[in-house]
Parts: structure tokens; sequence; C-alpha cells
């Protein structure tokens, strides 16, 4: 596979190879092949929508959770538009209608308040939803724990009417966060054990997203083995809407290093920021992978790497790499395209990165670059 020539790339740049990003979205259809599932695209994770000409040709769809997304996904996916909310709000919902071919909603109360106007749509037939929170998960971080105590997204068992299901086609859930199939088949013990004697009445389940499978180490066969389980035994179509696993190990982030200082240890300053241009790196929090670099005191030199914001706290982490840095020099992170650019945000008036594709025969093309006058146009 050729190299991405990064000097090629503008500085800061996410850089998305449509080369794996191909590679992800064959993975998913082998599973829709092999099984009858749709898989949907969480634009919540994922939302370059310059990318889409290529997703739509394997995906069966979107998933929204806002009506910007529902939006965009009508506008420039053009397949299924699938929404889920913690709540619609009355002066939305019509837009909303316009887009959607799914909604999913997360009380009765929201289901009594726009069952009428969903089954009144003209022109198309909208498929309703309730979510269901299975009360187990394995997510340890609580931030990303759709099942944690008192969570709020999904109907708990405790507070689940059956005998008002009267025009609800489908049961969504959402219990998991980057991880695996053995999972899914714990949740969905706990899931069936729950609400599964409401699912012959159903047209489909949802699995919501969280699912990894386009990681190398992920079991594809198991979950090929748990979708058809569920759609054998209760005569329904499965869904599943994965936001990272589209763009998982797809992306990059292009940086330069701008000055390096001292206190204590050699301090990098580069020309992107963790609170801006990669969030997840302070809210998870994690260390995300460089090229050419290692784990502090691996290598010879070891630097603290820092964003250009004033934010105290905007630093990246702490790596080692084989020759000093300087300024100039190219820092290249790696699995940077999902929750970046839907996340990424001006504070300080910080510039975000430009959007970039590759591929070989065009090499690094830019498609977006931003300035001044998006900073403005979000303020009064």
């Amino acid at each position: 596979m050729k190299t991405i020539d990064w000097k090629a790339a503008p500085s800061p740049s996410y850089v998305v190879d449509e080369r794996l990003l191909l590679r992800n979205l064959e993975i998913l259809k082998s599973v829709q092949d092999r099984t009858g599932c749709d898989i949907l695209l969480a634009l919540k994770g994922f939302s370059m929508f310059s990318t889409f000409p290529m997703a739509r040709n394997y995906l069966k769809g979107i998933t929204s959770s806002s009506l910007f997304e529902a939006r965009l996904g009508y506008e420039e996916f053009g397949k299924e538009v699938h929404a889920y909310a913690p709540a619609y709000a009355e002066h939305e919902i019509d837009e909303y209608l316009k887009y959607v071919d799914h909604i999913v909603f997360n009380s009765f109360d929201q289901l009594h308040k726009y069952k009428e106007k969903v089954q009144s749509v003209e022109g198309k037939h909208v498929s309703i939803g309730l979510r269901v929170n299975p009360g187990y998960s394995e997510v340890e971080t609580p931030l990303y724990d759709p099942c944690y105590i008192n969570s709020r997204l999904g109907i708990p068992v405790d507070s689940f009417r059956p005998d008002e299901l009267d025009g609800v086609e489908g049961i969504h859930f959402h219990a998991m966060c980057e991880q695996g199939s053995d999972v899914l088949e714990r949740i969905l013990v706990h899931f069936e054990e729950k609400y599964g004697e409401y699912l012959h009445k159903m047209k489909w389940i949802n699995f919501g997203g969280g699912h990894h499978i386009t990681r190398e180490d992920y079991d594809v066969d198991k979950l090929v083995s748990l979708i058809n389980y569920m759609q054998d035994k209760y005569d329904v179509k499965v869904i599943l809407e994965p936001g990272e696993a589209i763009a998982l190990n797809t992306g990059y982030l292009v940086t330069t290093v701008l000055d390096v200082v001292k206190n204590g240890m050699e301090i990098a300053i580069l020309d992107t920021s963790a609170t801006c241009h990669m969030p997840d790196v302070l809210e998870m929090p994690y260390r995300p992978q460089i090229i050419g670099a290692s784990t502090p005191n691996d290598k010879a030199y070891t630097y603290r790497l820092g964003g250009m914001t004033c934010l105290a706290g905007d630093v990246i982490g702490d790596y080692s790499f084989d020759e000093p840095l300087k300024a100039g020099d190219k820092i290249v992170f790696t699995d940077m395209a999902h929750y970046t650019m839907v996340k990424n945000h001006m504070f300080n008036g910080v510039n975000l990165p430009s959007i970039c594709l590759y591929n070989e025969e065009e090499g690094v093309k830019v498609v977006r670059q931003f300035g001044y006058e998006d900073y403005r146009n979000r303020l009064s």
C-alpha cells in the first residue's frame, strides 16, 4: 500500500484514507450480506459527507440524534434516515418528519405526544420505535455508558407499558461503547429476559451502536450468529448503527511543532489542540498514537506534547521519539476520523483543522478549509 506524503497535507488537517474506509465498509457489507440485517452510519461519530458517495454503496442509510444530523443524512446520504433523541422539541418535529423513515422515542409520553402526527405523514410510512434500557452494560467510563445508574437514555423495564404498544413497530437499545460481540452476547441475555416477550409483535430490533466491528480482533462470526439468532427467533429485522466502526483507523491528524520549551522536561507545542481538535483525549481520557513515536523513555527523546490554546490542561500526552523535535517537524496522530470533526470547536479562537481525503490516484485532496468567518459567524 502506497504511503501518504504528509508534507502534501495542510497543517493542521484531518486526512481520511479512502482505502482504509473502503476496507471498513466492505466488512460491514459482508455482515449485511450474511444476515440480511441493516447497518446504518451513526452521524454522531462520523459526518464527513464528502465520503457519503462511497459509503452509500455499502450501508443502508444513516441514523441521527438531532434535526441537523437528520437533514444532513437526508440531503447528502440519500438513503434511509433513522432518528432517535432523548426528547424531540415540538417546534422541530414537523421538519424531522420530512426527513426520517424511522423515528425512535425515549418515553411513552413522547410516543403519545407525537404518534398521531407521525402516522399522518403524507406520502410515506414512518416506522415508530421505542428505546429501552436493558439495565446491563460493561462500559467502564460513566460519560459513555448508556446504562449507568439513573440514565436518562431508554425506558427501564419498570417503566415499560406493554399495553401501550399500539403503532410501535420496533424496539431499540444501546448499551455498548467500543466493544466486541462477546459483550453484545451478554447484553442480549438481559435484553431478552426483560423485553423478549414483546419482540414477537415487532418488525425490527435495533442493537444501537458501540459495535467495534471493523477492529482487527473483533469476532464477526459471533456477531453474525447473534443477528441470525434474534432474527430467526422473533421474525424481525435487526438493525445496527455503528459510528466509530465505519471510520475506525481510517483517519489522521497532521500537525506541526511550533516551538519546544522546557519546564522540568521538554515540551513541544503543536499547531493543534487536545480540547479543540481531539476532545476525547481529555474527556475519556485517552492517549492517541503517533506515527513513529512510543511511550515515554522508550525511545531516546521524550517530550510532552501541548496544544496552542491558553487552557492549562490542553495537553495531549507524553511521547518518546528517535530524534530530537524541533520547530517545523510534522507530528501525525492516528485514528483521528471519528469523534473529532463532529466534536471540534473554536475555543480561544483557534482555527479548525482542514479536512482532506487521500487516495492513490489523486494523493491528498483538500475538501474543506476554515477561516475567520467560520469563527465569527458562530458568535454575535
